[in-house]
């Protein structure tokens, strides 16, 4: 689809991404309703960040697990979690067309994925990673984002696990070894370079 198709909006180089892992999520596991406590504010918070980094035109990228959906599309998945445990969560961050979208077979948003790929096209080199849960699949992906040499801001207002103690543990893990910004989100300044979309990496098209 070419640029003008989408009035432009979608941008094809931004020195800055920001990450949202599992947020599209059913919450179907036993301790659902312990990470609903605290993923819920976080959400909100994150919903706020997500339109500042927006009009500072960092695109955002939706990183999910595909609950064994092998056959499903992120559309599919997103009506799907509508219907979960998880509805208020995804509602309240629900993707814009203009979000990019990459479905991972495990932890870390870059194993086996093309997310690399993608970022390498943004011309990204540095992420702002959020989401579920912030003692797994963030602070996987964070590790491995590091080991490829990204500059990391993980807000700690932006993340989220099941006990407030794995949350502390986890960013102090990612702010101590991964060199990590971990401030929250409201002290991050979102500056970003960038030009339009022209063509490459997939933008979302929720219904």
């Amino acid at each position: 689809m070419r640029a003008d198709d989408l009035n432009g909006s979608i941008q094809d180089k931004c020195d800055t991404a920001l990450l949202l892992i599992d947020v599209i999520n059913d919450l179907d596991f036993p301790e659902s309703k312990q990470l609903l406590r605290f993923a819920l504010p976080m959400a909100e918070r994150l919903r706020q960040l997500k339109i500042r980094a927006k009009r500072a035109g960092i695109p955002a990228i939706y990183i999910n697990d595909n609950f064994g959906r092998w056959q499903s599309d992120f559309r599919a998945l997103v009506e799907y979690c509508f219907q979960s445990k998880g509805e208020r969560i995804a509602r309240l961050l629900k993707p814009d067309v203009d979000d990019y979208f990459v479905l991972k077979p495990r932890h870390s948003a870059f194993y086996s994925t093309s997310l690399d790929v993608l970022l390498r096209h943004l011309g990204a080199t540095k992420l702002i990673i959020t989401g579920i849960a912030a003692n797994i699949c963030v602070l996987f992906s964070a590790n491995d984002a590091y080991m490829r040499q990204y500059e990391l801001m993980v807000p700690q207002d932006c993340v989220a696990s099941n006990t407030a103690a794995d949350n502390r543990y986890a960013i102090r893990q990612m702010a101590t070894l991964l060199k990590a910004d971990v401030r929250p989100s409201t002290r991050l300044r979102l500056t970003s370079s960038a030009s339009p979309h022209r063509d490459g990496a997939r933008p979302v098209r929720p219904r």
